[in-house]
């Protein structure tokens, strides 16, 4: 390992997860505090022996000390320079990590790329609307904060460990009752707060807080487990508000827009741990080797929330299978993502059509596993399952979406989806990459888009598996062949 890698960040993540100042940590590295500084804010290189101090006062692997930030900034320049906007300024792979080495740079390009992918899907909607005449109810506003809640996500690796001490403090101080939490979040409610929860038929919002009249409206059109979700949720806002607060203030976001998304992200984070305590649910998974359904009536909660509390299992000396997860609807798009594993989603474009979450849609309601491999050769075993919506009765539209999760191949046999899979086996994985411009696999019957790498060929005389997957030419024939294929013919033909 590179002994002068620039980990600052990484540093300043670990401490404030175990909520210590500077000086404690200082302490405990036997440096000063203003050494410390300079390291966080990478202005000192955290050298080869200090690193290995840092992973040892934190009790993790050094493996997790690897710049993923770096990877994934190249990777979204690799998607923003895949544009056809810049095909006539092609940048080489040596280019984009280069760019990507001046970080502050390079994340403005990517943030000027989302406004402009989004000032560019603002207008097509627009047009759409003045060229049909089609009603809807407006135009899609900017990307820019939900690219910024996931982007605190992805920095925080999604675990928040001021987060979950403050769940397990409320569920202890409050005694919330496992077997009848409904019963107990309304009572603390009440009791702590002044809150009365009632049950609203209109049917028009699933959560309705009414700060004046101290009043929580829950729709009785979810399931029983959604209201004791949406229960948590408003508990979380309320009692957990310093710490949504804190993590918030630290993680510099740009518009209310994404102070708001994020907290309501937190909160959510907040209620799962609610009604999945973090040492709980890892021990259950453990012993029910991540049977996400099992998972699911344990802990009285939707598939959907198993996958997503699973990936924030990332205590430092109590951690489970590090998994990514991946949620899109039936059109493909991609409406949340975490990589907890090293794995790149596309940002601003549609991801590969062979990730085994689209083919959920195939099968609804059945559990799909995959063996998969990336062009480079790093491979994860996935599992996905699409899931259902409705939240009114005989009439009422239903929402169907498909939620995927998954690991590193190394870490598949503690799963019980991969009994029956020859996990050495690799050559038998299905390839798959993060999106057509960037994959460079040429014999895919169903590549959409031309590689960026390969660019547009085209033989009007030659089909290949796809449109933008040419078919290797074969070399013609020689003359001597062509003498002997003819003289055969006339014999034929004479005899």
């Amino acid at each position: 390992m590179n002994a002068t890698l620039q980990l600052g960040g990484k540093v300043r993540a670990l401490r404030r997860r175990e909520g210590w100042s500077q000086i404690q940590l200082a302490q405990k590295l036997e440096i000063s505090a203003s050494y410390l500084n300079l390291i966080e804010h990478d202005q000192r290189p955290l050298t080869a022996s200090l690193l290995v101090k840092v992973a040892q006062t934190f009790n993790v692997d050094l493996q997790s000390f690897a710049d993923e930030s770096q990877s994934r900034l190249i990777n979204d320049l690799q998607e923003v320079f895949g544009d056809v906007l810049f095909e006539e300024h092609p940048l080489m792979s040596s280019d984009l990590r280069e760019l990507a080495g001046n970080a502050p740079v390079s994340q403005a390009i990517v943030s000027l790329y989302r406004a402009y992918r989004s000032a560019t899907e603002s207008t097509q909607a627009l047009a759409s609307k003045i060229f049909d005449g089609r009603d809807f109810l407006g135009v899609n506003p900017a990307h820019l904060p939900s690219e910024e809640v996931s982007d605190v996500i992805q920095k925080n690796m999604n675990y928040f460990g001021e987060l979950e001490a403050a769940a397990e403090d409320l569920v202890a101080r409050a005694k919330l009752d496992r077997n009848d939490l409904y019963r107990s979040m309304v009572d603390y409610l009440h009791d702590e707060h002044g809150i009365d929860v009632v049950l609203d038929a209109s049917r028009k919002a699933v959560r309705r807080f009414d700060p004046e009249r101290r009043r929580l409206a829950l729709s009785d059109a979810i399931p029983a487990r959604s209201r004791i979700f949406q229960l948590a949720h408003q508990i979380g806002l309320l009692a957990a508000q310093p710490v949504l607060d804190s993590i918030i203030l630290r993680s510099h976001l740009t518009t209310p827009e994404s102070v708001t998304l994020c907290r309501v992200a937190l909160a959510n984070s907040f209620a799962a741990a609610i009604l999945m305590p973090y040492a709980e649910l890892l021990r259950a998974a453990e012993e029910m080797r991540y049977d996400v359904e099992l998972l699911g009536q344990r802990f009285g909660v939707s598939f959907e929330q198993v996958c997503h509390r699973l990936t924030t299992l990332r205590r430092p000396g109590a951690s489970g299978v590090p998994f990514h997860f991946v949620r899109v609807d039936i059109a493909g798009n991609i409406s949340k993502r975490f990589s907890g594993t090293g794995i790149h989603f596309a940002r601003f474009s549609g991801s590969c059509p062979r990730w085994d979450v689209h083919a959920a849609f195939l099968t609804p309601g059945r559990v799909r596993t995959q063996l998969s491999k990336m062009p480079d050769g790093t491979a994860y075993f996935c599992v996905a399952r699409t899931v259902r919506k409705n939240y009114g009765g005989y009439g009422s539209p239903e929402t169907l979406m498909a939620v995927g999760i998954g690991c590193p191949v190394r870490e598949a046999k503690k799963l019980v989806y991969s009994d029956g899979y020859d996990l050495e086996n690799l050559d038998a994985a299905v390839p798959i990459g993060t999106t057509c411009r960037l994959c460079e696999r040429m014999d895919c019957e169903q590549r959409a888009f031309p590689s960026l790498q390969h660019g547009l060929t085209i033989d009007q005389n030659v089909r290949g598996m796809s449109f933008y997957a040419p078919a290797v030419t074969e070399p013609p024939a020689k003359a001597s062949e062509n003498v002997a294929v003819r003289s055969r013919g006339r014999k034929r033909a004479t005899s």
